[in-house]
């Protein structure tokens, strides 16, 4: 299979450094050549790669922002460049390892006392254990505060109770990051391991979107576990939401190299399907305004990732930038991977092509780790200074 190109109208290439683009490149690759064979399969039989645990594992894609434990230290845009081609292959590639990064490493590592990153970072780096992430509930989600699930203190332990639902990765995991209220009604994320008693997890099936990622409910009924698996390091809804705030920037990322799957599955099917008088159909006035649509849209998505990426290695990044990103460029992905459809007609629904799979992941991607409007507002409050969640 022949290396993707790349998509790059503006000469985005030059402002990335030769260490920011090897790391695109060696994911790159590893999405060509290990990806993209299987992914089909996996798609349609509604299962996840996991032989690709290892090998992204070994390649440094696993808490690949953080420092220390193994960790390979990239800077936020090698890391967001690392996204951006994992899910070109699939948004489920690209699922598995942020939360793995962002939402399993990112707490434990910030947060975490030291033998709980011991035990754990090394293990999730190398992909020799798989972490999920539990903060949505079945009647909470953008909601998050409104949580349900409780802890109670009982001498040297917590005893949990309460469901979360909509986990990725939650069935095969060996440590989830669970969060819930205790007594004193403040948040605090708990480390609860495969196997404890009371603790459950069930794979949904069923879906049309995200097939090749696993989804997963929680169940906790008096799950009791050791005082020493709580997070110190932090309370209250700070906890999850700066969690999300590291998913949210990977997404942002990710979305892009969706889109540029299906613009250049689309581009090279237009220049080659011919109709009309033995011409490809890329020569059609309306044919042209849809692509010229698509790479002007990644061209700026690319931009504002970029932007964001250098915002927060210099620290500066806020909540609300992250927001835009996301926002922003799932929502070119989404339509991009609309426009690419109607471009190759009847053949845009099989699985010959990229785009109908990308198209379906898109929709799970537009709404979880805060929805198109939820994204909305938390830039609203930021220009305003009004809250309109209250």
């Amino acid at each position: 299979m022949p290396s993707f190109p790349g998509v790059d109208f503006l000469d985005f290439d030059s402002l990335l450094s030769d260490e920011e683009k090897l790391s695109r490149q060696t994911a790159r690759q590893f999405v060509d050549e290990q990806v993209l064979p299987v992914i089909v399969r996996h798609e349609r039989e509604g299962t996840f790669p996991m032989e690709l645990v290892a090998q992204m594992g070994e390649l440094g894609f696993f808490g690949a922002s953080l420092s220390g434990y193994g960790c390979a230290g990239m800077s936020n845009v090698e890391y967001g460049l690392v996204m951006q081609e994992l899910e070109r292959g699939d948004s489920g590639v690209r699922s598995f390892a942020s939360v793995q990064s962002g939402l399993v490493m990112y707490p434990i590592h910030a947060f975490g006392s030291d033998a709980q990153k011991e035990k754990w970072l090394p293990a999730l780096q190398q992909g020799k254990a798989i972490g999920c992430f539990g903060l949505t509930e079945p009647q909470f989600g953008s909601n998050a505060g409104g949580m349900l699930a409780r802890a109670v203190k009982k001498g040297g332990s917590y005893v949990l109770n309460g469901e979360k639902m909509w986990i990725t990765n939650g069935s095969i995991a060996d440590v989830a990051v669970v969060w819930a209220k205790c007594e004193d009604d403040k948040i605090r994320g708990f480390l609860i391991e495969k196997g404890t008693p009371g603790f459950k997890a069930w794979t949904v099936h069923g879906k049309h979107s995200l097939r090749a990622s696993v989804t997963a409910g929680l169940a906790m009924t008096d799950c009791t576990i050791p005082a020493e698996n709580v997070l110190p390091g932090v309370e209250g809804l700070k906890g999850p939401l700066s969690c999300l705030n590291q998913a949210r920037y990977g997404i942002g990322w990710g979305a892009i190299g969706a889109a540029m799957a299906c613009y250049d599955t689309a581009l090279s099917y237009a220049k080659q399907r011919k109709q009309f008088a033995d011409r490809p159909i890329a020569s059609h006035q309306l044919v042209q305004e849809k692509l010229v649509w698509m790479i002007t849209e990644i061209t700026k998505a690319q931009f504002l990732a970029l932007q964001v990426g250098r915002l927060k290695d210099l620290g500066r990044a806020h909540p609300s930038h992250i927001s835009m990103l996301k926002m922003n460029n799932v929502w070119m992905a989404r339509e991009t991977a609309r426009m690419a459809r109607e471009i190759l007609g009847a053949n845009g629904i099989v699985e010959d092509y990229c785009i109908m799979r990308h198209m379906n992941n898109l929709e799970s991607v537009f709404t979880y780790e805060g929805t198109h409007d939820i994204h909305k507002l938390i830039i609203g409050e930021r220009i305003t200074g009004i809250s309109a969640f209250v």
